[in-house]
């Protein structure tokens, strides 16, 4: 991009030139003390609530006091099938067929259920690779299936993480340790997107390297979904499971989604957790004690869809579908590039970005850092100034402009507040 002037004007301009600034108005924005709109950037870790969700719901309400049981087959949105109502929106979000997703379970639960099928150790090759800093739940995953199946983490649970004194792990470490170590690798267990530094990781190529060496591989997308365009059945990804509820505006703990590739649709040899809604569609209530899996990722289904918490994850979806990924990459890159030279132009001295400043190394979020002071006391000091970005210990401060209700104006504003902020700090 060309350079960007640092002003009120420009960034007024730019949005008025934005042909994603109406839908902005689809979501609530939560106040500032003051009572304007605060500067919301933490969609990373929970997303705003889509105005459409109270509709949806209500009429899932209506239904339920109408037609009691009877909703299952006659509601608008019969329950029984609910979780259908998603299959060709998370298909077209992550680049997938429609019988490789299903939206089930959270996060966690979706990660063990798979890792019961495809981390299948042996005394040879026991290992699951990770990185590091990990996000704790994935770590922790990880290293209890390892104590699972009987072998120690501290032994088998591989991490990759970035140099001494460099925050991102370099793709060429990655590809070097798969080749070293890819023997004894039963599971390569990456995140699409970095939680702690943002960084974008080659799912593609990590794909294509782990297989080559006998891994099966799978990608935490909890930051990936709804941030970054996802080709899963393209790249050949084994399995993925993501949240709902920060980029793809879910609601707090919202139901998650999970993909498993084709390949492995109708191998019912693959060992799995199974509950009923996971059963055969057309003999599931003949209530039979054998169980034959559906074929697809609906076959790791456990239970029935749980409407009222899967109603806002809808509503949601439908508008990532109607506005697409390619647009919204495209805004995203000019938000996060517009934010980067923003802060390079106005405190290059006194903050450090670490995130990728490649474009294809980063997605919705900026990590940074104080090189001097204390970066916890001005996170205090903007969010008391109604901006709302988010800490990550030890010392970053994460901050995502989303595409959807984001807007250059609110960059502006966070550089100009975030730079008042530290020269406040040094005066006391």
């Amino acid at each position: 991009m060309n350079s960007i002037d640092f002003s009120l004007d420009t960034a007024r301009r730019l949005d008025r030139e934005d042909p994603l600034a109406d839908w902005r108005a689809a979501f609530h924005i939560p106040p500032a003390p003051n009572g304007s709109d605060c500067l919301y950037f933490t969609g990373n870790s929970l997303g705003l609530q889509p105005r459409r969700v109270r509709h949806l719901l209500e009429e899932e309400l209506e239904d339920w006091a109408r037609l009691g049981v009877q909703g299952h087959t006659e509601a608008r949105r019969p329950w029984m099938p609910y979780h259908e109502n998603f299959t060709e929106l998370n298909a077209r979000l992550v680049g997938a067929k429609a019988h490789e997703v299903v939206q089930m379970n959270s996060l966690t639960v979706n990660l063990h259920l798979m890792m019961v099928s495809f981390y299948r150790p042996t005394a040879e090759r026991p290992a699951i690779l990770i990185e590091k800093p990990a996000f704790p739940s994935d770590r922790h995953a990880a290293a209890s299936q390892i104590r699972f199946h009987g072998f120690d983490p501290d032994q088998d649970l591989i991490e990759i993480g970035p140099r001494e004194g460099e925050t991102n792990i370099r793709p060429e470490d990655l590809m070097a340790l798969i080749e070293a170590e890819g023997h004894r690798i039963a599971l390569v267990l990456l995140p699409g997107v970095q939680y702690y530094s943002g960084q974008v990781f080659d799912m593609a190529a990590i794909t294509q390297a782990a297989q080559a060496k006998g891994a099966r591989v799978g990608f935490d997308l909890a930051h990936a979904a709804g941030n970054i365009p996802l080709q899963l059945h393209d790249w050949g990804v084994d399995f993925a499971a993501w949240c709902s509820y920060k980029y793809l505006n879910g609601g707090p703990g919202a139901i998650a989604g999970c993909f498993v590739h084709e390949r492995h649709a109708e191998d019912e040899t693959l060992p799995r957790f199974a509950g009923w809604w996971g059963h055969d569609k057309s003999s599931r209530f003949r209530m039979g004690p054998e169980f034959h899996p559906i074929p697809g990722a609906e076959g790791w289904q456990l239970s029935n869809p749980p409407i009222l918490a899967m109603t806002p994850v809808l509503a949601s979806l439908e508008i990532f579908d109607e506005v697409g990924m390619s647009a919204l990459r495209e805004k995203s890159l000019k938000l996060s590039e517009t934010l980067l030279q923003w802060l390079d132009d106005r405190l290059a001295d006194t903050v450090e970005v670490i995130t990728p400043r490649d474009e294809k190394q980063r997605g919705c979020q900026v990590s940074l850092r104080l090189k001097e002071g204390d970066g916890r006391r001005i996170f205090d000091a903007l969010e008391r100034d109604g901006v709302i970005c988010d800490w990550r210990e030890p010392d970053v401060i994460r901050v995502a402009p989303v595409p959807l209700y984001n807007r250059f104006e609110d960059l502006y504003h966070f550089v100009d507040r975030l730079e008042q902020a530290i020269l406040m700090d040094r005066t006391l």
